[in-house]
């Protein structure tokens, strides 16, 4: 049995299970997503034993294991995830790259000192100082990308640490190794700083586009948020002035209503008092609900979808202190709304109406909106939302409700049924 190759990969193992339970938001209870990783090394380990000791001299055999090895490694940090989409595949790619570059520096080790324990206690530093380095320098940075959904084509980007790991393997371990051809050793090294700079530089990059992204989201509700505040400005600022001048003209009523008493015009006072109460409710100021921001919008999305005539059916009940962020709860409010508008203002008249409910208060919240709809709508498998036709900065309203959706966990639903679009979520705090 070769011991060496044996603790080598066996090191390896322990350290990719450790990177993946690190840097992947788990979907289960501690206790049950270590005993998925648990298994998982079990599983590996005994492949090993297939391809290191029963079948050594077999490449076929070292091919399909290692193969299989992929699998049940990519599966078990999909399988652990909170979230299963592309973001997890490149985390679980990305690991196995880390991983190799201990069992590179094993092979390397050895080869130079000719001694196993160097080389394995060596590796084994090697090890412990990537997953230190890489903890430190972009778990934060991971997570923080993890955790929103901004950024499009991750599909694309594990395109990277696939690549990585396909040249780390046809260079260092098959079809020959190391051990065969050690003139590769310098090449190998160089190839390994050269990954470690990539991945930073990519999540950088990312991080950059999605601070991006997420500050255009908030100019666009800042920008909706101050165009409400002045629509209501404008309009208590109208009902001012012709209140002013009722109150004017109540004396003038007064003169009025008093000699048609005399005269027993009985009609005539209702028709002065019908009058009276039209100019009061035509300058009344609507006051949707009793959060302030919510109510700015919701007022200035209701003038969008009057100007283009179209029937909203509005059920809104939110408090003024509500336990989620305001901000983030109306920019979801105003995507939607803003989504149901450009969905329909091109209808005929029949279909131009919206059934919007918005409830959230101390104990629960809910949001679901519905709108006929003419042209397909296509849902992404992985998000289970609707793709946006548009391209560029179109969408990201959807994957900010998901997200939201997500942050207070809620439960969101997105479907099509009798020319209906439906959506909500819905959360109990």
């Amino acid at each position: 049995m070769d011991y060496f190759n044996n603790i080598s990969y066996f090191q390896s193992h322990v350290f990719l299970m450790l990177f993946l339970y690190l840097f992947i938001s788990h979907r289960y209870s501690k206790a049950v997503t270590r005993g998925i990783c648990f298994s998982s090394f079990f599983v590996l380990t005994i492949t090993d034993c297939l391809k290191l000791n029963l079948f050594p001299d077999s490449r076929l055999c070292y091919a399909t294991v290692t193969i299989f090895q992929i699998l049940v490694t990519q599966f078990t940090g999909i399988f652990i995830s909170k979230k299963r989409n592309w973001k997890v595949l490149f985390m679980d790619l990305s690991a196995s790259n880390y991983v190799i570059v201990g069992s590179v520096a094993a092979a390397i080790l050895y080869i130079y000192t000719g001694n196993k324990f160097i080389a394995l206690t060596g590796s084994f530093v090697i090890h412990t100082a990537v997953l230190y380095l890489v903890y430190r320098g972009i778990r934060d940075i991971w997570l923080k990308q993890y955790e929103t959904e901004y950024t499009d084509s991750w599909w694309e980007l594990c395109l990277v640490p696939v690549f990585f790991y396909c040249s780390f393997l046809t260079i260092a371990f098959f079809p020959h190794t190391l051990y065969e051809i050690p003139e590769n050793i310098p090449g190998i090294l160089c190839f390994m700083v050269t990954m470690f700079v990539s991945y930073v530089v990519v999540l950088r990059y990312v991080e950059s586009d999605s601070r991006r992204k997420d500050i255009y989201l908030k100019n666009v509700l800042f920008e909706s948020y101050i165009k409400g505040l002045e629509n209501q400005y404008y309009l208590v600022q109208q009902a001012e002035n012709n209140l002013k001048v009722l109150r004017h003209d109540m004396r003038h009523y007064s003169s009025m209503i008093s000699l048609l008493l005399e005269q027993g015009e009985y009609d005539e006072i209702q028709n002065i008092v019908a009058h009276i109460n039209e100019v009061v409710d035509e300058n009344r100021v609507v006051k949707y609900c009793n959060n302030l921001i919510v109510n700015t919008i919701v007022s200035q999305m209701m003038d969008r979808a009057a100007s283009y005539g179209i029937d909203v059916r509005l059920d809104l009940a939110v408090t003024r202190e509500i336990p989620v962020n305001d901000y983030e709860f109306t920019s979801v409010v105003a995507n939607l709304f803003e989504n149901a508008i450009i969905c329909v203002k091109e209808f005929e008249k029949e279909k131009k109406h919206i059934d919007i409910v918005i409830h959230c208060n101390q104990e629960r919240l809910l949001i679901q909106m519905q709108n006929e709809y003419e042209k397909e709508i296509i849902f992404d498998s992985s998000t289970g939302l609707p793709k946006s036709r548009e391209g560029g900065m179109h969408g990201l309203g959807m994957q900010s409700f998901r997200a939201f959706s997500e942050k207070i966990e809620g439960n969101f639903n997105c479907n099509c049924q009798g020319g209906v679009f439906t959506i909500m979520v819905f959360a109990k705090f």
